[in-house]
């Protein structure tokens, strides 16, 4: 089976070499359509041996995805964006599962590093090369309605999904989404789209959310009430609804739907995987309200799903302080640390039960490492944490 690379670029060229570097050894063909970069990312393409193309922007993604497609020889297409990096572990799995003759289209686990919200998405990027699969929508760019056409007309095709992270985003971390507008570009795009398509539960999803991170709270409430009215059986798009809907509640601190909301995103019948967020979320807002045990057995839910949610250790150390677990407290803060070792509010956290529990030495070590962390991000906590071990005595 021969499978090609398929992407569209634009000025990546900071992020391409890592993109295409992480497929060189992995796929038969790249294919890479140029959309008007004023950068080197052309030239880069090339050197890793892709054929480019050009395209004229026309403010529109599907409309340049299904023209890369175009170019597309393999049997099998994998899409990625110069944000994205795949994942070596996942390439056996990989290899195997397009040799299935019944796939149509297999969905990708996605790992958002550095988001704060989901740290994991389900992504429709690894599909057959069949000639009526095209994109949709003009931004956030899907294949899926075109699939589902295609299986109601052609029964004999599945839909399937590989277990464990296929590709790592770095795009959603807040510097990347500052430095290139993306959510300037993203409501102009939607907008234009839901004028044509008023009851689309999915951009309701992802317009509703977009005004909600920018403030626009109950005008995001209401399209995402009105995405859950129209949404059926896409479960994954009702949760994201569901879940977007507990966070702007949260944010106008009404915890009683806040919470609701969560419950019912927790409730419906999707990868497990997917739904940390609402976990971690509703675990948060358990906590605020008083509701320790709750919040222990949510981040406990979390954990269990993934045992590497670094997120979840430090949640859940911070419900074990404030239960007076200290010593439960201090191994949940060491495994976040373990698995994210560039937390100084970890470190922090457990500097404090060290120091409480007597181990001066340990929590001075720790303080420490704290404060140089919080240097680099918040020189104003660092120097406010430096004093206070000043005045205490722990430091000259």
């Amino acid at each position: 089976m021969k499978l090609s690379l398929c992407m569209i670029v634009k000025n990546e060229e900071a992020t391409l070499p890592k993109c295409l570097g992480s497929v060189k050894n992995v796929v038969d063909e790249m294919v890479v359509l140029d959309t008007g970069s004023t950068d080197s990312t052309p030239q880069i393409a090339k050197k890793f041996g892709a054929q480019v193309h050009h395209f004229e922007w026309c403010n529109d993604f599907s409309a340049a995805r299904n023209e890369a497609l175009k170019y597309v020889t393999g049997d099998w297409i994998l899409v990625l964006d110069a944000d994205e990096t795949l994942t070596q572990k996942i390439v056996p799995q990989l290899k195997q599962a397009i040799r299935r003759e019944e796939y149509l289209l297999i969905n990708l686990l996605r790992h958002e590093v550095g988001a704060e919200q989901s740290p994991y998405s389900l992504v429709s990027r690894l599909f057959r090369n069949h000639p009526d699969i095209c994109f949709s929508r003009p931004y956030h760019a899907l294949v899926d309605d075109s699939v589902s056409k295609i299986l109601s007309q052609e029964p004999q095709w599945q839909i399937g999904y590989m277990e464990g992270v296929a590709i790592l985003h770095t795009g959603y971390q807040k510097s990347a989404i500052a430095q290139q507008d993306k959510l300037t570009k993203a409501q102009a795009a939607m907008e234009e789209f839901l004028a044509a398509h008023p009851n689309d539960p999915y951009v309701c999803s992802k317009l509703g959310a977009l005004y909600v991170e920018t403030g626009k709270i109950v005008q995001g409430i209401k399209l995402l009430a009105l995405g859950v009215a129209y949404c059926e059986e896409e479960y994954e798009t009702l949760y994201e609804l569901y879940y977007h809907l507990g966070i702007a509640y949260s944010r106008l601190q009404n915890y009683k739907n806040a919470i609701a909301h969560y419950d019912a995103a927790i409730k419906l019948p999707i990868y497990p995987v997917l739904k940390l967020g609402a976990y971690n979320n509703l675990g948060n807002l358990l906590k605020a309200s008083g509701d320790l045990n709750g919040a222990k057995t949510a981040y406990e839910t979390a954990l269990k799903i993934d045992p590497n949610f670094a997120l979840g250790y430090y949640n859940l150390g911070m419900t074990l302080k404030a239960m007076n677990l200290f010593k439960d407290a201090i191994i949940s803060y060491r495994k976040a640390i373990e698995l994210n070792p560039q937390h100084p509010e970890a470190y922090q956290n457990l500097g404090v039960l060290l120091l409480k529990l007597g181990y001066v030495q340990d929590s001075l070590m720790t303080f420490k490492k704290a404060i140089a962390l919080h240097e680099q991000h918040n020189p104003e906590e660092a120097k406010r944490l430096r004093q206070s071990l000043q005045e205490m005595g722990l430091l000259r």
